[in-house]
């Protein structure tokens, strides 16, 4: 390594922090440490095919996000943060008088035996539903009344659509899910029409919602790795930056969102800093789902 390298380095950093418009010397030392930082950082996961709801990143959350669900050690910017969160998914409630089952092909309950399926078709045909027969309407209707003991009165239906998750329409009911698929597989076999009253919940990422998230915050997906690394945690608390952090995705090893305000010099330095150093932009992942 040239002795001259460390020095250059030092300047495209300084020139860079100049060009972002981190002036002051504490901004740019703070960008400086925090892009130096080596973190394993990780991508939030996709949306994914599965027909199990919980299996796709759970941004529903965010509309009933409660305030108690952000860490940090001021209220005052978690109660910010979360006031910009919650605009960022809507919902809507619909009440249609009759919808065919077979546009289902998910659930929206959260049973282990239903996970890593792409289809009804490739779930029904599994070990998990090896007990469900149907050669006839009479299967059908005593197959589907398993799962829906009101079908024949019209029972009407709980649905859930998510515009990350493409068309696929999930149904919210808690029992019998192999009856369920099965039944619906074979109504779609057969060309068989089967309509029921449903109340469907949509929700959709809001194009204003992300805007106004994106002027506000730099928002990051931090590895869990990085609440024990002492350089970031330094960057952090030893500068008393104003930051908020969410725990919305689940999954064994998933990133947790760190939001930092883009009106706080510093702390945007470090929102710099960390994206140079790899931090995934959650903004950006969110605006693909949204595509």
């Amino acid at each position: 390594m040239s002795l001259s390298e460390p020095s250059t380095l030092s300047a495209r950093l300084t020139a860079l922090a100049h060009r972002l418009g981190l002036i002051g010397r504490g901004s740019r030392q703070i960008f400086a440490r925090a892009s130096a930082l080596r973190l394993p950082f990780r991508l939030p996961p996709p949306a994914g095919t599965s027909i199990c709801w919980h299996e796709g990143p759970p941004l529903q959350r965010l509309v009933d996000l409660p305030r108690g669900a952000l860490s940090g050690p001021v209220q005052e910017d978690k109660a910010l943060a979360h006031a910009a969160l919650t605009q960022v998914v809507k919902s809507e409630t619909q009440q249609l008088p009759a919808f065919d089952l077979r546009s289902i092909d998910g659930f929206a309950c959260n049973a282990p035996t239903q996970q890593g399926y792409a289809s009804f078709e490739e779930y029904a045909a599994s070990e998990h539903c090896k007990q469900v027969r149907i050669i006839s309407y009479k299967d059908f209707v005593k197959t589907i009344s398993q799962a829906l003991p009101h079908f024949l009165a019209g029972e009407t239906l709980e649905l859930r659509q998510a515009s990350w998750r493409g068309a696929r329409v999930f149904w919210a009911g808690e029992q019998q899910g192999e009856a369920f698929a099965g039944a619906i597989v074979y109504a779609r076999r057969r060309g068989l029409e089967a309509l029921l009253p449903a109340n469907l919940i949509r929700y959709r990422l809001s194009a204003s919602g992300l805007d106004n998230l994106q002027l506000r915050y730099h928002v990051l997906a931090m590895p869990g790795e990085a609440w024990s690394d002492p350089g970031f945690m330094g960057l952090l608390l030893d500068n008393g930056l104003p930051y908020a952090r969410l725990s919305l995705l689940k999954a064994a090893g998933a990133p947790e969102f760190l939001l930092l305000p883009k009106e706080h010099p510093e702390a945007t330095a470090l929102g710099e800093g960390l994206r140079l150093a790899g931090a995934p932009d959650v903004l950006g992942y969110l605006r693909q789902l949204a595509q």
